[in-house]
Parts: structure tokens; C-alpha cells; sequence
């Protein structure tokens, strides 16, 4: 089963700095974390427009939440936990959940 850590960012002050930074600074450290297995990342737009989203969220996914906690204790983990604060000026909020895929809807298959 995937265990999956999701990062939400909120606005940062410089929207251009912050994407220039997270392209070239924070996802080569993301992409160095041991035992990541997925990662995927995009601007999120809110469904309701007078809420506000998450700037960008990010998705980084582990074979369990063991891996997980393994690979955010090695020095790679720690240097990518430190950096967040180098970039995110409009915070960031994480959480981690066992990923359950539920289909809905699939057609019989003949």
C-alpha cells in the first residue's frame, strides 16, 4: 500500500521567486529523498472561488509510512525539511495518509 505525504503551500509573497525556487532549488532535493517511489506537484485552484487553495500542492509518495519516516530522518529528508523555509513565505501545512484507490463507476470488463 502507497503511503502518501501532502504539502500544501499557501500564497507566497513572490509567486515567480517561489516557482523559480522550488523547480530549481527544493525538487532536486525532493527527488534525492530514499525510498520515494511518486512525486507530483501542481497549482492547485479552489472549487469555490471566495475560499482560498493551497498555492501548490505536492504529493510524495512511499512504499509505507515507515519509508516514509526513514527516508525524512536521513541527511537527504533533513535537508529538504530544512529548505522549506528558504521559499515558502506563505507557509505550509503537511499530512500523510495511507492512499485506499476506490473505483467508481468502471464498466464491466467482458
Amino acid at each position: 500500500m502507497v503511503h502518501r505525504l501532502l504539502v500544501s503551500y499557501g500564497k507566497p509573497e513572490d509567486p515567480g521567486a517561489f516557482d523559480d525556487y522550488y523547480r530549481d532549488t527544493h525538487a532536486p532535493l525532493v527527488t534525492e529523498l530514499p525510498g520515494l517511489i511518486g512525486f507530483r506537484i501542481g497549482h492547485a485552484q479552489p472549487m469555490d472561488p471566495s475560499q482560498p487553495g493551497p498555492y501548490l500542492v505536492a504529493e510524495l509518495d512511499f512504499e509505507s509510512e515507515q519509508a516514509m519516516g526513514a527516508s525524512f530522518a536521513s541527511n537527504e529528508g533533513k535537508a529538504a525539511a530544512a529548505d522549506i523555509g528558504n521559499f515558502a513565505s506563505g507557509g505550509a501545512t503537511m499530512s500523510h495518509f495511507d492512499v485506499h484507490d476506490i473505483l467508481v463507476g468502471l464498466p464491466e470488463m467482458p
